[in-house]
């Protein structure tokens, strides 16, 4: 069974609940690091050991989100391991993985109805890193 390591703040909250759901009930396992509540909070408290699971194998890989999704994705690819992809469109999301190789899979909440978050997160979850060229172009990502 693989682990999906989550994340949001407040503005993320709800549709993170309700995917982690969603991705249960496709069997996956959960492990949320954040936030509990919509009460106000700042996304990094939360981005930061989400990336940290992800990077240290304690998650395969990583779903996260805030309003927009620009500041937890900013957040998650500070850290060297990580290749977090804002995506509100499925094919822009089976693209991160298959040419990127995403492992942290970003959603703007505040812009995505729960059955779009799903489309999204199902086109991430059916596509598969395609290697080749791509991998060379990831290898040149780390400073």
């Amino acid at each position: 069974m693989k682990t999906i390591a989550f994340a949001s703040d407040h503005a993320g909250y709800q549709l993170k609940k309700e995917i982690e759901k969603y991705v249960e009930s496709l069997g996956y396992a959960v492990r949320d690091y954040g936030t509990d509540s919509e009460e106000s909070c700042d996304y990094p408290d939360y981005a930061h050991p989400a990336a940290l699971a992800v990077e240290n194998g304690d998650a395969d890989f990583g779903i996260a989100m805030c309003g927009s999704g620009n500041g937890i994705q900013m957040t998650l690819n500070k850290h060297q391991g990580i290749r977090a992809a804002l995506c509100w469109l499925p094919e822009i999301a089976s693209l991160a993985k298959q040419h990127n190789n995403a492992n942290i899979l970003v959603m703007p909440a505040r812009f995505l109805t729960l059955d779009e978050a799903k489309a999204i997160v199902d086109a991430y979850l059916n596509a598969e890193f395609e290697g080749g060229r791509h991998q060379r172009r990831i290898d040149k990502i780390p400073v």
